[in-house]
């Protein structure tokens, strides 16, 4: 019989008692506990008792320290047992996800504070696992081939030994190999292309055991957004290939730092092609004794891809400082995409013709059809130039077609938000200008509540400000470490991409005046492991590009937070056809991304009433009084120390 936290009357609303409860328990049982009350938290737990009673969609924007984490997790584990179906709660990364489960984090707390026993189970990304496959080619194929020998020479017998798998546990997590860097990762951590329904070794793959064990939680399932749109884009596929959704179904979902969902979801609707995977794919269908005109379709629609693909390396340019290639969509290379599809559409018809003589095997026919319909799918967005972003990539395997819709909103608002289910969006960052119509809009929800609370730290008192112009002519190099001598390191730098911090990397080691400080760069080694490396190192300074919210780090170890340079949106194609799109980028695109992305990293410094420190912001745009004006907004006080 499911066990609440406390006495319930099936005669009454559960979740009127469930909220007189969670009053109790930040009125009476916290306090008594130590803990500070906070009316802040208080407000969210009434809003949150009405979006869970009227099964909607809530936006609840509450500050850095109002305790916003505690009060969802109450709710969803109540309202998991209510149900008997778990909650799930989809954090932006999974650094964030480290924070949430840590020994001294809220879930934790929750469960030593109130005596409860909180099931809550990782369901990590594909991305955080070892590819056996590809352990196999670095154990013997890279410089590093030692390394990888001894994690493989490491693995549990039964990986080794199949027939030794009697017992056995989930393995292969990414934060189990903290020393290595997320290049080396990537040499043996499981990625787009790899064909897992038909891998040999699916059984003994530490991703499919841990999926087992995640689906059998009772209260908490935590993810990631990636991993939750990846749920919801392959529910259906996954239900016609007769294999289980990634995720059970769940009673509740929390998108923890909720601005940041609908570029999860445009990067689960991407889909990627490469010739070499596509001919691999379709010559499986000649394993058999097949019909001829299934082996012409086959051979012809292998010989069209090459031609395509040609044709698109031939039409593609680099784009400056990044590592895509643009895609000149020219008439001839459009009647390519169509004559490719035509080529699949022939197969598919012969297929249907193959099934019915059972000449192929089952599984591996309903594999290729999946595969082939998702080609389809993606290739059809070719018809609607205006709703398509496409870009190539290309290394040492050749090209890779990347294919995406240009806005996601009509399939989320069909198949997350049109569900009955209550849906919370948590962040200290979830309206601009005061109103969530920015994110409503672009994530397709039609109706919601919300509620926004400020922090209860008084950031008056407890930071200090600098916006500095970022001329080309002054030497930002010395300017840092002028910065860094006012914090003596303890200092967070944030960079709005992976160009800009691998730059300052290679000119800090050259920087005299820098190398007294000790730098931990984000992809360097597993990123929990840099985070507590950086937070025992008092005076050490992190440099990170994907840190700019869920870092917690109360005390002196972060006492200086500095922007590298105001995060206006990346040079990428999904950004670039928001601008195209937009009768007014700046006001429609740029600054709304850019002010609340600016807002996450400013939160980043004071996470303790205890806390002091400095922020400063670089910017070669705050010569502009209109974009000035709207940073000095967010800031507590009058700047100190202003260079513009």
């Amino acid at each position: 019989m499911t066990t609440y936290p406390f006495a319930f009357n099936p005669g009454e609303s559960f979740m009127k008692q469930a909220g007189d409860w969670i009053a109790d328990v930040f009125y009476e049982i916290l306090p008594e506990a130590g803990f500070e009350i906070r009316d802040e938290q208080i407000y969210m737990a009434f809003q949150l008792e009405r979006a869970y009673s009227e099964k909607q969609t809530i936006f609840a924007e509450a500050g850095v320290g109002t305790g916003k984490t505690l009060v969802y997790l109450l709710y969803a584990i109540s309202y998991a047992r209510y149900t008997r179906k778990p909650a799930v709660i989809a954090c932006a990364d999974e650094s964030l996800i480290e924070q949430l489960v840590k020994p001294e984090g809220d879930i934790a707390k929750l469960a030593r504070y109130l005596d409860l026993t909180i099931d809550a189970r990782l369901s990590k990304s594909p991305t955080q696992y070892i590819c056996l496959n590809k352990l196999d080619e670095a154990k013997s194929g890279f410089e590093d081939a030692e390394s990888y020998q001894m994690i493989y020479q490491d693995l549990p017998d039964f990986v080794h030994f199949p027939d030794t798998m009697q017992a056995f546990h989930p393995y292969g997590n990414r934060k189990e190999f903290p020393h290595l860097s997320d290049e080396q990762w990537g040499r043996i951590g499981w990625d787009v292309f790899q064909d897992c329904l038909v891998c040999h070794q699916r059984h003994r793959c530490g991703q499919t055991l841990s999926r087992d064990h995640y689906r059998k939680s009772t209260d908490l399932i935590i993810c990631s957004h990636d991993f939750y749109m990846e749920h919801v884009w392959t529910y259906e596929a996954r239900k016609r290939e007769g294999q289980l959704p990634l995720l059970p179904e769940h009673s509740s979902v929390v998108f923890d730092e909720g601005h940041l969902l609908e570029t999860a979801a445009q990067n689960a609707l991407t889909y990627k092609l490469k010739h070499n995977l596509f001919e691999s794919l379709v010559v499986r269908l000649l394993e058999g004794e097949v019909r001829e005109s299934l082996a012409v379709a086959v051979e012809e629609a292998i010989m069209q891809s090459e031609l395509l693909f040609d044709m698109i390396d031939r039409n593609s340019r680099q784009v400056p400082a990044s590592d895509r290639r643009e895609i000149l969509l020219t008439d001839t290379l459009m009647q390519e995409v169509k004559r490719f599809r035509d080529r699949i559409a022939v197969i598919e018809e012969e297929l249907v013709f193959e099934s019915g003589m059972f000449s192929l095997d089952d599984y591996q026919l309903k594999i290729v059809e999946e595969h082939l319909e998702m080609i389809q799918i993606a290739l059809a967005l070719f018809e609607q130039p205006n709703q398509l972003i496409t870009w190539v990539t290309k290394d040492e395997d050749g090209i890779t077609l990347i294919i995406m819709p240009k806005t996601v909103k009509e399939i989320l608002s069909e198949r997350v938000f049109a569900k009955k289910m209550p849906v919370i969006f948590s962040s200290a960052t979830l309206s601009v200008d005061g109103s969530f119509d920015y994110m409503a809009n672009s994530l397709g929800i039609h109706e919601f509540l919300s509620f926004s609370v400020p922090s209860p730290y008084d950031y008056e008192d407890q930071m200090r400000s600098q916006l500095i112009l970022d001329d080309p002519a002054a030497d930002k190099m010395d300017q840092i470490r002028r910065l860094l001598e006012q914090s003596e390191g303890r200092a967070l730098i944030l960079f709005p991409s992976q160009e800009e911090l691998l730059a300052f990397r290679h000119r800090q080691t050259q920087t005299p005046g820098l190398l007294g400080y000790r730098f931990l760069y984000e992809g360097s080694a597993e990123i929990s492991h840099v985070i507590a490396d950086f937070q025992r190192d008092e005076q050490s300074v992190l440099c990170a590009v994907t840190l700019w919210e869920g870092l917690d780090i109360p005390g002196p170890s972060l006492s200086h937070v500095i922007i590298w340079s105001l995060p206006f949106p990346p040079n990428d194609p999904v950004f670039t056809a928001r601008i195209k799109d937009a009768a007014d980028p700046m006001e429609e695109v740029d600054m709304p991304y850019m002010l609340l992305r600016l807002r996450q990293g400013i939160g980043r410094l004071i996470r303790s009433r205890d806390d002091r420190g400095i922020v400063t912001i670089f910017g070669k745009e705050l010569h502009q009084a209109s974009i000035r004006s709207r940073i000095e907004v967010l800031l507590p006080q009058p700047l100190e120390g202003i260079q513009v």
